[in-house]
């Protein structure tokens, strides 16, 4: 029994020490968050896009009429 937790201990420790998969995930938690700031930006910016081309339509129309 002893020997078993021993064993688990260390077993315990060295996963402890593994880090490799660490930077793999912090990058993805990195883009994450860009692609969700940006998602929630793109909805401001697809309505001032929208507004400024119905403006622009407008003139376009008046100026052809």
């Amino acid at each position: 029994m002893r020997s078993r937790l021993s064993r688990l201990g260390k077993l315990l420790v060295a996963f402890g020490k593994e880090d490799s998969g660490q930077d793999l995930i912090e990058y993805a938690l990195v883009a994450a968050l860009i692609a969700l700031a940006a998602t929630a930006g793109m909805s401001t910016v697809a309505s001032s896009i929208n507004e400024a081309f119905c403006k622009i339509g407008s003139k376009l129309v008046s100026y052809t009429s």
